[in-house]
């Protein structure tokens, strides 16, 4: 049975033996690994509890050239709070909700390395706690190998160790697919990952250029996803994906990502403005098997109220108050809790560095969801208590380790 020391023991990650090759003291990652910590600090770890933190859109390039690391710096806040007064918090499992890269053209090996060092920026979790999927921004060109920088660099499954620094079999818990679509179970929770599919030829992905801001994913994935959610209605189902559904949550309706000129033509927003790629559904998935505007989960999920507990993504950067759309990062719809976590980012496209975090309890059917500021502009580094909510899920959630 999994207990929290085992959630965080065992041998030093292929991530740690790729930086001491390198030269890299990682002595004090290894250590709090080894010693089995519990995972994180600050309020202290319970046997009662699940702490999931979701974010997503780090976009490492884009703030790196501007000297910040988005993905490390929010890391070691977790751990040992930030440079501003945030305080640490705990946490068991991540999930990113993909973009990584802050290329606007296909990433780079460079940028890979980079996303690879920045995990290993953790002292007291390892990297195979760390769930991730592809953003618009992480697809390879078309022509390619399929997601090639993702798989080389990011890689879920572990099919590439000796780069990602990802070993499949030290996941606290293990994964069931493909580096397009997996899942993985924790206690009674079901997580079924999604990644997004802008790599495909246009106007669904933007062939040399890389992705288009428009969500796709195949229909492959979709049947994969209805077949799952089918099959395990005795679980609490947390969907993942790059993209928020259509008028779910903030700036995710038509035309939401754009912003009108004077006399009425359209230019980027929050979002590029690409006329070719579908600008219309650039704030949400808007392809499903290359049909525009396909609405397919939106329609199982009208039809099968509850069916899931949660939906969350990313890709829509805003402050933590935006409600155009008359929508906030988190909202209701269909018996389901929608969460836009992102994002992470200050300097692409980006308003307010922030991430959240989900505390389930054993034997409750109530959800904790909590906003963290990783810096000072839009609040105090910090919790934002503005943007905590409590959510309900169709079952009591059960704990995944024994005592």
């Amino acid at each position: 049975m999994l207990t929290r020391a085992r959630l965080v023991a065992g041998p030093l990650s292929w991530c740690c033996r790729l930086l001491l090759a390198a030269g890299a003291v990682c002595a004090a990652f290894g250590d709090s690994i080894l010693a089995g910590e519990p995972s994180g600090e600050g309020e202290g770890a319970s046997p009662e509890v699940f702490r999931v933190w979701t974010m997503g859109c780090a976009h490492v390039g884009s703030d790196l050239r501007r000297g910040r690391e988005s993905l490390a710096d929010a890391i070691r806040q977790s751990e040992f709070g930030g440079d501003e007064g945030g305080p640490p918090f705990d946490w068991d499992i991540a999930l990113h909700v993909g973009d990584l890269s802050g290329t606007q053209e296909a990433p780079d090996d460079d940028e890979g390395r980079e996303v690879v060092r920045q995990f290993a920026a953790a002292r007291k979790h390892r990297r195979e706690q760390f769930y991730n999927l592809v953003g618009n921004h992480d697809a390879s060109r078309t022509g390619e190998p399929t997601m090639a920088w993702f798989r080389k660099w990011v890689d879920p499954t572990g099919e590439n160790p000796e780069t990602s620094g990802v070993d499949a079999g030290r996941r606290p818990f293990p994964i069931e697919g493909t580096w397009e679509r997996y899942s993985f179970r924790a206690g009674n929770l079901l997580f079924l990952v999604m990644s997004d599919r802008n790599d495909l030829p246009p106007p669904v992905g933007r062939g040399p250029r890389g992705g288009y801001p428009a969500g796709a994913v195949t229909g492959e994935t979709f049947d994969w996803w209805k077949s799952m959610v089918e099959a395990n209605r005795d679980a609490i189902i947390i969907t993942a994906h790059h993209h928020m559904l259509k008028e779910t949550t903030v700036r995710s309706g038509p035309w939401e990502g754009m912003a009108k000129r004077a006399d009425g033509s359209w230019r980027s927003g929050v979002h590029g403005y690409f006329p070719e790629g579908a600008p219309q559904g650039a704030s949400y998935l808007y392809f499903v098997n290359g049909k525009p505007d396909a609405q397919a989960f939106e329609r199982y999920l009208a039809e099968h109220p509850g069916a899931i507990d949660f939906w969350i993504g990313g890709h829509t950067h805003t402050d933590p108050d935006d409600r155009t759309g008359g929508r906030s990062h988190l909202e209701r719809k269909w018996g389901v809790t929608f969460l836009n976590t992102a994002a992470l980012t200050r300097h692409h496209g980006g308003k307010v560095p922030m991430s959240r975090r989900l505390t389930f309890t054993d034997g409750s059917n109530q959800v904790r969801v909590q906003c963290y500021l990783h810096t000072s502009e839009h609040a105090p580094q910090g919790w934002y208590d503005q943007a905590e909510r409590t959510v309900e899920i169709g079952k009591p959630f059960r704990v995944p380790w024994g005592p």
